[in-house]
């Protein structure tokens, strides 16, 4: 009868962990697709901040590009067509992030840095682990450490 009993709690344990092990790659898979939606959100709004920065920019560089041509010409000073040198960049570089392919540029090289410098992007001290945040936890708490029983 014993080894009945203990053949059928085996049974219950092995099912218990099959389950608890499904149950935690569901919610990894959650926590993995919520994070994705999190960072598409913030690009997004990157893409979008960079669109209205380049019309409120693109009216200030049109503006100056005519006000200073006009003022070269009238005072036949032709350094007055400096400053739109680098204003010019930075609208190119506005343009680029907000319609170009900056954003594939820059995902293309950061791909490049974790294949091939991957030294750069270690944390100091080395990624955290659970011992390392409960004891910072702990300290700042003023709790006792955890005793294994």
């Amino acid at each position: 009868m014993g080894f009945v009993v203990s053949k059928f709690m085996d049974q219950n344990m092995k099912k218990q962990q099959e389950f608890m092990l499904l149950n935690s790659r569901i919610q990894m898979e959650r926590q993995i697709l919520m994070q994705n939606e999190m960072r598409e959100r913030q690009m997004a709004m990157q893409i979008a901040w960079s669109r209205e920065f380049l019309r409120y920019f693109g009216v200030f560089f049109g503006l100056a590009a005519v006000g200073l041509a006009a003022g070269a010409v009238k005072r036949r000073k032709p350094l007055l067509f400096a400053p739109l040198v680098p204003l010019s960049f930075i609208m190119a570089y506005q343009v680029d992030m907000a319609y170009g392919s900056l954003i594939h540029r820059m995902r293309g090289e950061a791909e490049s840095i974790m294949v091939a410098e991957t030294d750069r992007l270690s944390l100091p001290h080395g990624t955290p682990s659970f011992e390392s945040i409960e004891k910072a936890r702990r300290a700042k708490c003023h709790l006792p450490p955890l005793t294994e029983k």
